[in-house]
């Protein structure tokens, strides 16, 4: 079976985005996300595609949009989660990159989480989904600076 993995950077108030785009600037949070997700499928909603504006290098690209007329060159589309996940095939993982409502969708199914958890809460219109602490364990954190990067694996 494929696992899936959550993998955010979000505030304090669990804030991931404002108007479309990230309310932080952190160039370790990106090298992090290329590094852990260089290979893998990532499944994402239309509109963090169209915050990344392109098709990542090195990954798959599977947006999931209602749109049946949306398209994209080096992207395949699907319609649902589902989809998405058949798509994804059989990978020894896939990534779930956002947004909100991706993530609310797929948390039921997701067996590790990859946070980037910021130390401050700014203002922001999408948020990560609230999640239940006691079906989760950290695995590991490393610490910086104003941030950590934290793993959570289910169980």
């Amino acid at each position: 079976m494929t696992a899936i993995t959550l993998i955010a950077a979000l505030g304090s108030n669990r804030v991931i985005g404002k108007d479309g785009d990230m309310p932080w600037h952190l160039p370790e949070d990106l090298k992090h996300f290329k590094a852990t997700t260089m290979g893998h499928p990532m499944v994402m909603g239309r509109k963090t595609f169209d915050t990344i504006g392109r098709a990542l290098p090195g990954r798959r690209t599977i947006v999931i949009t209602r749109d049946t007329t949306w398209s994209h060159p080096e992207v395949e589309v699907a319609h649902s989660l589902a989809d998405a996940l058949f798509l994804a095939g059989p990978a020894d993982e896939v990534f779930v990159v956002g947004g909100g409502q991706v993530y609310a969708e797929a948390m039921p199914f997701a067996q590790r989480m990859v946070l980037t958890e910021i130390d401050a809460a700014p203002e922001g219109d999408t948020f990560f989904p609230e999640w239940d602490r006691a079906q989760w364990h950290e695995s590991a954190r490393e610490q910086r600076d104003g941030f950590a990067f934290v793993t959570y694996e289910r169980g």
